[in-house]
Parts: C-alpha cells; sequence; structure tokens
C-alpha cells in the first residue's frame, strides 16, 4: 500500500509540471492501470483524451487492453477524433435496446456528435427516466436540432417539457428558445401558466428573448391572464424590454 501511494504521489507530480514539460502519450498509456485510484485513472485519461490525434491510438489500445472503463470512455469523446466517434456510436449501437437506459458515459462522451443520432435513438435517450440521462439527451439533441423543424423539435423535447425536475425542464427550454417559430411559443407559453415556478420564469425569459410578433403577442396576453403576481410581473417585465429594444 506505502509503494502504490508512493507511485501515485509520483505520477501526481509528473501530471502538475504538464504544462512546463508536456507528457507524451506512449508515457501516459504506460503509466495507466486500473489498479490506480479513480481520481488517478480520470486524470491520466484526460490528458490522453487533450492529445487528439495523438492520444486516440492509445486510448483505443488501453480499451482493448482493460475494457470500456469510464473514464477512457470519456478520454474517446475528449479527443474528438473521427474513430474515437465512430467506436462510441458503434458502442451505443450494439447496447440492447431493450435495456432500462442507455449507457450514461456513452452519452455524455458523444455530447458534441448529437447531429450524428437517429432520431429513433434520440427519442430514445430523451425518454429515459434519469434526470442525468435527460440531460445528456438534450445536449446531444443541441447538436441536432438545426437539421429538424420545429414540430418534430418539439416532439423530442416533449419528455423534457412535461418533466417534474426544474433543470430537466429548464434545459429543455433554453434549447428550445433558439428557435423563433410559433409552435415552439406557442408551448412555452403553456409552460408559464401551468409550470413550476422556476419553469415558468425561464419560459418567459424565453419568450422575450424571442422577440417576435408572436411572442409578443403572447406575453401580452399571459401580462392579462397570469393570477400569479411573480409571474404576471415578469411577463410585464419582459414585453416592455421588448418595445425598448425596438
Amino acid at each position: 500500500m506505502a509503494a502504490r501511494a508512493i507511485d501515485e504521489a509520483a505520477l501526481w507530480e509528473r501530471l502538475s509540471q504538464s504544462r512546463r514539460v508536456p507528457l507524451e502519450p506512449d508515457w501516459l498509456g504506460e503509466a495507466y492501470s486500473p489498479g490506480l485510484s479513480s481520481s488517478l485513472c480520470s486524470a491520466i485519461s484526460e490528458q490522453l483524451g487533450m492529445l487528439g490525434p495523438r492520444g486516440w491510438p492509445v486510448i483505443e489500445a488501453l480499451i482493448r487492453r482493460h475494457g470500456n472503463r469510464p473514464d477512457l470512455v470519456h478520454a474517446a469523446g475528449l479527443c474528438h477524433q473521427a474513430p474515437a466517434r465512430d467506436w462510441l456510436l458503434s458502442q451505443l449501437r450494439e447496447k440492447d435496446s431493450d435495456a432500462e437506459c442507455p449507457d450514461l458515459p456513452l452519452l455524455e462522451a458523444l455530447s458534441c456528435w448529437g447531429a450524428e443520432l437517429t432520431l429513433t435513438e434520440l427519442e430514445r435517450i430523451l425518454e429515459a427516466a434519469p434526470q442525468a440521462t435527460r440531460l445528456a439527451g438534450l445536449e446531444l439533441l443541441r447538436f441536432k436540432a438545426h437539421q429538424l423543424n420545429a414540430h418534430t423539435l418539439l416532439q423530442l423535447c416533449a419528455p423534457a417539457l412535461a418533466d417534474w425536475r426544474d433543470p430537466v425542464t429548464i434545459a429543455a427550454i433554453r434549447l428550445l428558445q433558439r428557435r423563433d417559430e410559433p409552435c415552439i411559443s406557442d408551448a412555452l407559453a403553456g409552460l408559464c401558466r401551468t409550470g413550476s415556478d422556476a419553469a415558468a420564469a425561464a419560459a418567459l425569459k424565453a419568450l422575450g428573448c424571442m422577440a417576435t410578433p408572436r411572442s409578443q403577442e403572447l406575453l401580452g396576453t399571459l401580462v392579462v391572464e397570469l393570477s400569479r403576481p411573480q409571474r404576471r410581473d415578469l411577463a410585464m417585465r419582459q414585453l416592455q424590454q421588448q418595445f425598448r429594444n425596438r
């Protein structure tokens, strides 16, 4: 145990000097071992991922040797290489489609490659119950949204918009507010009426950011309809802000 502690201390020291003395991928590959602490494995894997095209061959070799450990999966995503993307996608698609929940480390590693996923894959991820999985699905969808029409995007976001957990609902609102189609404005206005206080506030601010004729019309309606003073006042501020910015 003492020897291992000394070895880990030396590795941490070497990692801390990486800015002054760059680390070679082969050295990192040799230093990596599942027997190290999880934090040290993660640090080594992260360094490999940051080496991009030089790091991926070593990451791939480590995966073959030690399996799909979460820190190595994360490194595969971090290196942003096309072969790593293809490997991650193959791993996601080889998982049993009847599994209760997609593999979270894979989803997080794939985050910037959301455009590569099919609508069926995204739908399955966004319908999964765990909060972390839905948030990862929304991050994937952020990179796919430009390929989708407003109605399809709304359909995919529906489970998140109906989620009782504010972080999930608010993440979906922030994704949708980048689009200015009337149907999206209508959906956000619905949340202003029926959502939690946090979700309603996020939806009102999203309508304010849109600054379209439909969002202005809806804000004017909400100023009259909303019974809770806090929501009504926020709707008024968002509406006034739009007119001041004209």
